[in-house]
């Protein structure tokens, strides 16, 4: 019983590397379950008997990288109370370092953004998309008002308008970054980019 539920952790697993390998390559609407199973080395039941249809394959490989990277942000603060800008600063330093050091999280954000179209079954992810977009900016806007409440942030600013121009600036900094294939735009300024533009909400 043990091995047997090992193989279909294993297998599941594989129909979902090689989801985002053929996701990336092939864009998600050009994609079939016969395109995954072969990618996997399985049948296209197997694929079928661990997820339902393609949208719930997608989600679940959506969700192997974009829960971590939201909720990340709350340990991140916990550890500057006095000084959340700092927190802020480590955070968005890390997205950096997730998109440069780790494949799938590359190749999953490279999907979201360029190979997806958002219809049919996949519309409602574009909602799903939206509402962890807004989960992030409330993070941010919770940490923000913390650094006002120090004296912290520059003035004539809210902790709300700076929440949405740092969201803004790590939506427009990701997909930048996943671009600059050369490395020649933003990779190699990312990090300074981040410093500076934490060093700009600044008092």
């Amino acid at each position: 019983m043990r091995r047997s539920k090992e193989d279909s952790l294993k297998t599941r697993r594989a129909i979902l590397i090689a989801a985002r390998k053929v996701f990336a390559k092939r864009g998600v609407s050009q994609t079939s379950m016969e395109h995954i199973a072969s990618a996997a080395g399985v049948t296209r039941g197997a694929v079928y008997g661990h997820f339902r249809d393609k949208a719930a394959l997608f989600r679940c490989m959506r969700e192997e990288v974009k829960v971590p990277l939201v909720d990340a942000i709350d340990e991140a603060m916990l550890h500057t109370p006095d000084d959340p800008l700092e927190g802020i600063e480590r955070y968005l330093l890390a997205v950096v370092a997730a998109l440069r050091d780790d494949a799938a999280t590359r190749e999953t954000f490279h999907i979201l953004i360029f190979k997806c179209e958002y219809v049919g079954d996949l519309a409602v992810e574009m909602e799903r998309q939206v509402g962890r977009t807004g989960e992030l900016a409330a993070k941010l806007e919770r940490a923000f008002r913390s650094a006002a409440r120090l004296g912290l942030l520059r003035k004539k600013a809210t902790a709300r308008l700076d929440a949405l121009e740092t969201t803004a600036f790590l939506v427009g900094l990701v997909r930048l970054w996943l671009l600059d294939t050369s490395g020649g735009l933003v990779r190699r300024d990312a990090a300074k980019l981040v410093r500076s533009h934490v060093a700009n909400l600044r008092a």
